[in-house]
């Protein structure tokens, strides 16, 4: 009877452990980020979704007999803000997109990064929460209002919103609106395309002007979408809502007037 005989590793063996080890960290790296994103979509999708639940109802519409011409400006929700405001005061709205599942609160912070990575409750989150430029003035009376939101993968805060120009939103809608504590304001989209991140489109005016007709006649030019024959003039109040594209150098847009 002859013993066996163990066979010696050779250096091949050991640079095969060794990536073997190196694959299935590279693996348990991978999942945890994976399951950390998922967790972290879930937490602020769950928190935003509790707030609606909270602060948002369905508006009844109004009798066929009740009608007037008023009716056109109510808006299909109804927002409690008192109720918003014991969250957060920072709240000076409620965007609310016709045709896409976005309906959120809206704030205005002491800049443009505070409210990046913070949710409407202040807790630290990639969604962040939709916001207007701390240029802009709360009450939406600018001539270009700047809104910004993150284009989430899980589709919410603006992740659906490049649905106008790839998707079937604009044939659904062509409006969105900004619900207030004081009024209820209704947005005809006039444009959306992609933008550079330093383009013109970010531009703030102080007040109705040449320039202001200009820049509106350009914004409309630069529509991906056609959507027709709607009029602009110097005295419009414009809504900018802007998104990532996972392109660092540009942003998608939709643009609005204001109708009241």
């Amino acid at each position: 009877m002859t013993k066996k005989t163990k066979r010696k590793k050779r250096p091949i063996d050991y640079i095969l452990t060794v990536i073997l080890i190196l694959a299935i960290g590279v693996f348990l790296f991978a999942a945890y980020n994976l399951i950390h994103i998922y967790l972290e979509y879930k937490k602020g999708t769950d928190e935003y979704n509790a707030i609606e639940k909270m602060a948002v109802t369905e508006r009844e519409p109004d009798q066929p007999d009740e009608q007037n011409e008023e009716e056109e400006f109510q808006p299909p929700i109804q927002v409690d803000f008192e109720a918003l405001r014991a969250i957060n005061e920072d709240v000076i709205g409620w965007i609310y997109v016709e045709g896409l599942d976005i309906s959120y609160p809206v704030v205005r912070g002491i800049d443009n990064e505070y409210y990046l990575h913070r949710t409407y409750e202040k807790t630290y989150n990639f969604a962040g929460t939709i916001f207007i430029d701390y240029e802009n003035e709360d009450d939406f009376n600018d001539c270009n209002t700047l809104v910004y939101g993150h284009n989430m993968k899980n589709g919410s805060m603006f992740g659906t919103l490049r649905q106008f120009s790839e998707g079937d939103a604009y044939e659904k809608s062509h409006y969105f609106w900004m619900l207030t504590p004081e009024k209820n304001y209704k947005y005809e989209i006039f444009s959306a395309y992609v933008t550079a991140v330093n383009s013109d489109t970010y531009t703030l005016f102080k007040g109705p002007s040449g320039e202001f007709q200009e820049w509106l006649t350009k914004m409309k030019s630069n529509s991906a979408i056609d959507t027709g024959d709607v009029s602009l003039d110097a005295g419009d109040k414009v809504m900018t809502l802007s998104t990532c594209t996972g392109d660092s150098s540009t942003r998608y847009v939709v643009q609005g007037k204001r109708l009241n």
